[in-house]
């Protein structure tokens, strides 16, 4: 039987431009010195295969890295949502109550404490309403915190 199943790690990759920083950066190989000639166009990434202007490198969860062509990964990764540091922390105090109290899952508690308890604008409540698909994303899949202003 088939079971469905979906990437449950965050990785981060960075889109290869071909300049010699990023070569130098994941050690790509020059196709021309692997086969004993002079330079050749195509560059390879050990072990992943050959990466070309606009492909993507990825870096997982172990420090590895491997190619991944522009079209796949628009297909494939979607960029973690940013958040400020209050609903960060919402979202962490949230998952901690959920584990204390699995029968009301945490992000309901979240999201009834802001809109059923109330908010006044300009707070964390008013934030999470009206942002309410990121707060979402940020709970299930991660996210990154903004940066201070």
């Amino acid at each position: 039987m088939i079971k469905v199943y979906r990437k449950t790690a965050t990785i981060r990759a960075e889109q290869f431009d071909g300049s010699n920083e990023m070569i130098d950066k994941y050690e790509l190989i020059d196709a021309g010195t692997m086969l004993g000639t002079h330079h050749s166009p195509e560059l390879y990434l050990t072990g992943s295969g050959k990466v070309g202007v606009g492909d993507w490198i990825a870096t997982g969860v172990n420090g590895e890295h491997w190619a991944v062509t522009d079209d796949v990964f628009k297909k494939t990764y979607a960029e973690l949502p940013v958040i400020p540091k209050n609903v960060a922390e919402r979202i962490i105090t949230g998952h901690s109550l959920n584990d204390l109290i699995p029968t009301c899952g945490g992000i309901y508690r979240a999201m009834i404490q802001t809109v059923v308890y109330g908010y006044q604008k300009g707070d964390i409540g008013d934030w999470i309403v009206n942002h309410s698909d990121v707060f979402a994303r940020a709970w299930l899949d991660g996210y990154v915190v903004e940066e201070d202003k």
